[in-house]
């Protein structure tokens, strides 16, 4: 790719002028992308820098800057494609503050693909920008054990222990790991109230399904809901088989590969996508059902992250083909299981909008609709339901200080409402919002729709204290 003579359009000089720190490559210099999939020129082009996108940007809310909003980066990538700046540690600090929480894409009058051309950015910020030994270590940690749940679950026990111990209160009240240490700080400060209960549950390979059988559907378990929110999982098992399901969970599977696919560890994620479509070959289900947005939304993107592998390119497209969101299962086959009120009196609940499930899979009235048929339950918006939590996968544990911004702004907007409880369905977000509800000292529950249909169904009385 050689460097373009092109005059430089008055915006993009601008643009420059007001960032000088962004630097220019020598003459001669080849783009600062390399030839492996750059960001494509042609939606680069698409963008008309209407700024549209601006007020709906978390980062720019946050920080307020040009170069951290989805215009300013995609001026970035222009300027790098053509060679007028370079892709180095300056330029790659603007594309990590991107949470890709994809809402740019939602509210853009062009349409321009944000989605595709971050993706295509990100592995070549891994290839060609060195981070530091401190971020390097980071992330090790975490694209070494997240995505893997054998190794989370050995993990487990000892974070058990560093709770029940009495350690994890005394390492909080001295304040030093988030002094010297703020982003294994993040990562301790989002960890729930673990149980031996949670722990060691585990699931038949089959489960059939209650009454007439209806379908033969795939479930996937993804890594943290398995780790972490197992009655998640306990639960749309039990909603899936009740509403005449057999239930097919392969042992074989492994994570989705939404993590290393987000932060453009391309190899990893397509290792692991392979793995899981591996895992469904040969159950003959009619669905794969994902209870998880932002697992859901990689599993759906399978025929992009494959589109180069010949042996799996088609299969990956008939993966994504069966793949559905558990609120869009139900929506489109219908919830026959009887509901029952959850308490005695009405119940208010403020719904979430995850990110990934919102703007990714385009799936916002499913939740809602499922949860309005519980008996006596009154759902209510917050302000701003769009703006994105700072979860963002592991954005929370990366960018912790952008994160903890919007993670105290979304708490606030939930319980605002004053809802009795929260409904989050991503596994990221609830841990988020948890983390932020405990630090505005407020008990507000925060609970999976389908956790909430789950205990309509059974006629579970609402805990006590949960209120």
């Amino acid at each position: 790719m050689q460097t373009s003579d092109r005059p430089i359009p008055a915006k993009e000089s601008n643009f420059l002028a007001q960032n000088p720190h962004l630097g220019e490559l020598a003459a001669g210099e080849r783009s600062g992308f390399d030839p492996d999939s750059p960001p494509n020129p042609k939606l680069i082009d698409s963008c008309v820098h209407c700024g549209f996108c601006l007020s709906t940007c978390p980062s720019y809310r946050v920080l307020g800057k040009e170069t951290d909003s989805p215009r300013g980066r995609i001026y970035l990538m222009d300027a790098i494609n053509e060679g007028t700046a370079q892709l180095d540690r300056t330029t790659a600090q603007h594309f990590d503050t991107c949470l890709g929480c994809l809402a740019c894409v939602t509210t853009c009058p062009s349409g321009v693909k944000y989605d595709q051309l971050i993706s295509a950015t990100r592995p070549q910020v891994e290839r060609n920008v060195p981070r530091s030994l401190p971020e390097q270590a980071l992330r090790t940690l975490i694209f070494q054990i997240f995505p893997y749940p054998d190794r989370l679950k050995l993990l487990m026990p000892f974070l058990l222990l560093y709770q029940q111990s009495g350690l994890q209160t005394l390492v909080r009240s001295t304040g030093l790991l988030k002094k010297w240490l703020p982003n294994l700080a993040a990562m301790e400060e989002i960890l729930p109230r673990l149980s031996w209960d949670t722990l060691s549950r585990d699931f038949p390979e089959t489960i059939p399904a209650q009454g007439t059988q209806r379908y033969r559907v795939g479930m996937i378990l993804g890594c943290v809901q398995r780790a972490l929110f197992s009655g998640v999982n306990a639960a749309t098992l039990r909603a899936l088989t009740a509403n005449g399901c057999e239930v097919v969970i392969p042992p074989s599977q492994g994570c989705c590969s939404a993590l290393p696919a987000h932060q453009g560890q391309t190899n990893q994620a397509q290792a692991i996508a392979r793995q899981m479509i591996d895992a469904f070959a040969d159950t003959n289900v009619d669905y794969i059902i994902i209870n998880a947005a932002g697992c859901g939304h990689t599993l759906k993107e399978y025929g992009h992250i494959l589109q180069d592998d010949p042996q799996y390119r088609d299969r990956a497209a008939a993966f994504v083909e069966k793949v559905r969101d558990i609120h869009e299962f139900f929506a489109e086959v219908g919830w026959i299981a009887p509901l029952q009120p959850i308490a005695p009196e009405p119940v208010t609940l403020v719904y979430h909008d995850a990110c990934h499930l919102l703007h990714g899979q385009k799936i916002s009235a499913p939740p809602r609709d499922l949860l309005r048929q519980i008996p006596g339950v009154t759902l209510r918006e917050p302000i701003d339901s769009q703006l994105c939590c700072g979860s963002a996968g592991i954005y929370n544990l990366l960018q912790p200080e952008i994160a903890d911004e919007l993670g105290e702004l979304k708490v606030q907007n939930l319980t605002n409402t004053g809802a009795d409880a929260i409904a989050s369905p991503n596994p990221g977000c609830s841990l988020q919002i948890q983390k932020h509800l405990g630090l505005q000292d407020k008990t507000v529950p925060v609970l999976h729709p389908i956790e909430l249909l789950d205990r309509a169904m059974r006629g579970e009385a609402w805990p006590k204290g949960d209120r």
